[in-house]
């Protein structure tokens, strides 16, 4: 069976996949990344590329003997499998883009890199952490899924918040989207402060092949707001692929 590959956004981890992992590891396997400078890799040396992270996940994909896989990211996570999907396309089979979009700097975001870099630097990685993770959820940090959330935003090194702010920067994907050759899922809550709905609407037009699931009342971190509308959303997608 052809295994799921989730990629974290930028202060995720591993762990925030937790409801994902359990309803679907009954039905294929889950591989959940941790990206270099966050979550259980917040030791290793950060990267400062989108480029470059995509380079890592084929390299630990391959040194784990995964050759063909599905292959889902969430925010900057999205950003580096549809790098990922340009540099091994045989290798992806079904692409989920998770509240994500084509461009690093992204217009109507709740602040800009810029700010989030100052603001990082000013407040230290903590504040850092729990500030930008309560922005991910419709509820900010009243909701209930906030504090765990957090807790993983904050094992994030402090030199690779902002390596990954850079990375941000200095990305775009946009002139690739006409190549993609998977099957896409676009996912993407109606609330979501950090991608606007004309990035959702990009990515939706101008890859090939693609299905959107809007879900109403959740923002940046659908899969932890509402499991029970994300994880049937995946199924389905993998499931069309036999």
């Amino acid at each position: 069976m052809t295994p799921l590959v989730l990629v974290h956004g930028f202060m995720g981890g591993s762990a925030q996949w937790d409801a994902e992992i359990a309803a679907l590891s009954g039905t294929r396997p889950i591989i959940a990344l941790d990206l270099p400078g966050f979550g259980a890799n917040a030791h290793l040396p950060p990267i400062a590329s989108i480029v470059g992270f995509a380079e890592w996940v084929l390299a630990d994909l391959q040194a784990r003997g995964v050759e063909a896989f599905h292959l889902l990211g969430h925010s900057m996570g999205g950003m580096i499998v549809q790098e990922v999907a340009h540099r091994a396309p045989t290798r992806v089979r079904q692409l989920v883009l998770y509240a994500t979009g084509a461009i690093g700097v992204l217009p109507g975001r709740f602040e800009t890199i810029a700010e989030s870099k100052a603001r990082a630097r000013a407040d230290g990685a903590r504040a850092t952490a729990r500030r930008i993770a309560a922005t991910w959820f419709r509820e900010g940090a009243a909701c209930p899924a906030y504090e765990g959330c957090a807790a993983i935003a904050e094992s994030a090194a402090p030199d690779a918040i902002d390596a990954g702010l850079d990375a941000m920067q200095h990305w775009s994907g946009e002139a690739a989207l006409p190549k993609l050759q998977q099957d896409t899922l676009i996912i993407w809550g109606d609330r979501d402060r950090t991608y606007p709905w004309r990035q959702i609407e990009t990515l939706w037009q101008r890859i090939p092949t693609t299905h959107l699931a809007v879900v109403p009342r959740c923002a940046h971190a659908v899969h932890l707001e509402n499991p029970d509308a994300f994880v049937p959303l995946l199924r389905q997608h993998l499931d069309a692929a036999g």
